[in-house]
Order: C-alpha cells, then structure tokens, then sequence
C-alpha cells in the first residue's frame, strides 16, 4: 500500500504577465519506509509540488488541482482537497517538511526549546513538562550536546549546521511517518552535509519513516535515495530506481545532469560537460517536448516531432519511466 500517492498535481500562478505553469500534470508514489529523490534545476517545480502537499501556498495566488491521498493515522485523505484549517491536524503530526534554510525558517525571537515544544503541543494534549523532555530527546536523538541547556538558545546563537539539526529535531517530534527534506544541506560545509545526511539516514530507519528528498545534487542522491524522479520544467520527465537511473539513464536531461557531477564508479578521463542553454520560462514554455531547445539528441528523433509534440511519461523497463521520444517502442 502507498504512504501517499499523487495523482495530476498542476500548480499555475496566475500574473500579469500570464500563467506561471509551475507544476504540470505530475504523478508520483512513495511507499513506507522509502527515500524519494525530485531532482531538477531551480524552477523545475520540485519544491511547489511539495509545498501544494503540504498546503503552503496560498490559494489566492495560485491554482492547485489534481489528488493526493495519504495514508494517515485516521486513514485515508486527500491532501489537496482537504480544507486548510483540517489540514494543519495532519502537517507537523503525520507529515514534516525541513526547509531550505534554517535561519529563516527558525523564530529570531524565541528561544530554540520554545519552538520544539510549541511544534509538539499543537499536535499533543500533555504537560508541558512532557513536551520539554521530548525537545531535549530529540535534540540529543539529532547531536547536539547539552541538550538540555541548549534549549535556552536563540537561533542565532548556532551554526548553520547546528540550525538545521534543530530543524530536523523539530520536525520530527510528533514522529511523523512521511518527512519532506527541501534541499537539506543547502549552504553547508561538504562535512556538514556529509553528517546531515547520515542523521537523516539513520533517524529513518530508526524511526521507520518515509523521506520525499528535494535537491539539485545529483552526488547526494546517490547515496541517499531508493528511487528518483526528475523534473524540468514543471514535469516529471524520467523516473527510476537510484541504480537503475544511474547505470541507465533514458531521458537526454538526465543524462546531461549526471554528465556534469564527478562520477567515483567511472574513470574520469574527459572534462565534466554542462548542459547548453538555460531553462525555459515557465511563462511561455516553448512548444512540443520542453527540453528539446537545449537537447542535443533531438535530431535521432527525425522531423519536427520534438518541436510540435510533448511526449508522455512511458514505461522503459522495470518500473523505469522517461518522458522522450528517443528509444520510443524499443
């Protein structure tokens, strides 16, 4: 049984200067237990579509459709259709989002201990008392010494690593059973994310939660993830178990992504190759497949099938899934 499945999410920002297709149609699955990867470039759509889960963007600016249904402790929900008032009875209990950066996301004016436990009295009719020995666990549980003094601290009296260990200490002290990571380790120090992501390793399997990981990094994917899907341009445009994507990629946008990071399982002879071009305005995407001005394969295709036709998300093998035309009926 799926821990959530996602079905058609489209998220449009309506503007002056026209509709922002911000996420189009996209379809995806997580199940107990498992890291999913969304890789993509800024502006693919990977953090919206987590945001419009998690009913953080505000439906006066923008247009959300499509279903999500959660596997939650009342049973099943729909997480797009649900009333955002009901909504905040799941977000922070059964479902925790880590965002991008720490110091922002954290309150400059109260204290860290303030916030941890106000995060598990909202969801958790007990002493305070209770929820402050449940904030000096799950500091501890995350690294951070003297937890119990550490409590009285301000954000600003942590580092960048520090600061993020008490956002995942924060998220998860309702034991949530699906945790969104919106690029974890953003800004870090290559040890720091090192350690960040072996925390977040072992906090899942310890507390058998499932893990939605939001990056650009293909290198941190690699180690991290069970399967992955890529987006571009507000789609999902190629999806596939991690050793799988890796040893086979499909689509010529993976293939340009994992072209340019280093490589430890291949001898590096040649210079890492970036992709050309920039990503599309989401506001007049270019018509047909929406990488096709960037790819570099699209003549294997033949006519203009590239330039007028956008290509559907079809199997390519054992739960192996790419959005080209390239290899289509093979």
């Amino acid at each position: 049984m799926n821990l959530l499945k996602v079905e058609n999410l489209c998220v449009d920002f309506p503007t002056p200067d026209g509709l922002v297709a911000a996420v189009h149609d996209t379809s995806f699955e997580i199940n107990p237990g498992e890291t999913l990867a969304i890789v993509g470039e800024s502006g693919s759509g990977k953090t919206v579509t987590n945001l419009a889960l998690m009913g953080l963007i505000p439906l006066r600016t923008a247009n959300v459709s499509g279903s999500a249904i959660f596997e939650s402790h009342d049973g099943p929900v729909d997480l797009l259709e649900m009333d955002r008032k009901d909504l905040r009875k799941y977000r922070g209990r059964d479902i925790a989002m880590i965002f991008q950066d720490p110091m922002s996301s954290l309150h400059p004016f109260y204290t860290i201990g303030d916030q941890i436990i106000e995060a598990h009295q909202a969801h958790n009719q007990v002493d305070e008392k209770i929820s402050k020995a449940r904030a000096i666990e799950l500091l501890e549980m995350v690294g951070i010494q003297g937890a119990a003094t550490r409590l009285k601290s301000f954000p600003h009296q942590f580092s960048g690593g520090m600061r993020q260990r008490v956002m995942i200490a924060m998220a998860l002290v309702n034991n949530p059973s699906l945790l969104i990571a919106d690029e974890p380790t953003t800004a870090l120090d290559v040890t720091v994310q090192a350690q960040i992501m072996k925390l977040l390793s072992d906090l899942q399997k310890e507390l058998k939660m499932a893990m939605i990981l939001i990056t650009h990094d293909m290198g941190l994917v690699a180690g991290a993830a069970d399967r992955v899907n890529v987006m571009y341009a507000g789609r999902i445009v190629e999806s596939a178990g991690v050793k799988d994507l890796y040893a086979n990629p499909l689509m010529p946008y993976t293939q340009g992504l994992l072209a340019s990071v280093p490589r430890m399982d291949r001898p590096q002879t040649d210079r890492l190759s970036a992709i050309p071009g920039q990503p599309p305005s989401m506001i007049a995407l270019p018509s047909g497949c929406s990488f096709n001005p960037r790819c570099s394969r699209k003549n294997e295709v033949g006519g203009s099938k590239c330039e007028s036709q956008m290509p559907d998300l079809t199997p390519r093998g054992n739960q192996h899934f790419s959005r080209c035309f390239i290899g289509e009926g093979a």
